[in-house]
């Protein structure tokens, strides 16, 4: 008799978004856990989500410079693992918070203030058993050009500039009126 294997589906960071689902505009961020300027661009982040509230949804991606953050993989593996119990953003908010703290030992205290309950979570992340979705993510942002962190995209255009509050509010609400171009247009056709 032969054993069937247990398929297991993995909830992927392209598939995580914070904001309403049908929002006009979607921001996506290439970004890591380790990065001074990514943890400054997440506060201008919360600051947009909540100015436009309804209007925007905002997608993470993982990037990690392993040259220069040797900790910021585990960290993005720790955020899916965290993701498959719906606590993606929360964990994404802890690592950010404690960046300077991303040790696997870390990594796993971490996942207990974001209310992760997981008891192979420290298993799975030494197993490396999310890597492939944290490189999968890393794979996309190299096709798409990134370089540098973090970096920003706007309904699939590459940001360009600071990533500041202003700059990309200023982006925001150019992807609005086009976005409302687009639908007074059909609603014509």
């Amino acid at each position: 008799m032969a054993f069937k294997k247990e398929i297991e589906i993995i909830i992927e960071p392209k598939d995580i978004f914070v904001g309403k689902k049908d929002a006009p505009v979607t921001l996506m961020e290439f970004g890591e856990y380790e990065n001074e300027d990514c943890a400054k661009a997440n506060e201008v982040v919360k600051q947009l989500l909540e100015e436009y509230e309804g209007k925007i949804r905002f997608n993470f991606r993982h990037f990690p410079l392993t040259r220069i953050h040797q900790r910021s993989l585990k960290a993005g593996e720790a955020a899916v693992a965290a993701a498959q119990e719906g606590k993606f953003w929360e964990m994404h908010n802890v690592l950010f918070n404690n960046r300077r703290n991303l040790g696997t030992t870390s990594l796993k205290l971490h996942s207990k203030e974001a209310g992760v309950n997981n008891k192979k979570f420290l298993d799975d992340l030494v197993n490396g058993v999310y890597g492939w979705q944290v490189q999968d993510d890393l794979k996309e942002g190299l096709d798409r050009g990134v370089k540098d962190l973090p970096a920003f995209f706007i309904n699939d255009e590459p940001f360009t500039g600071k990533p500041t509050f202003a700059n990309l509010s200023a982006a925001i609400e150019a992807a609005l009126k086009k976005s409302k171009k687009k639908a007074t247009a059909k609603q014509r056709a």
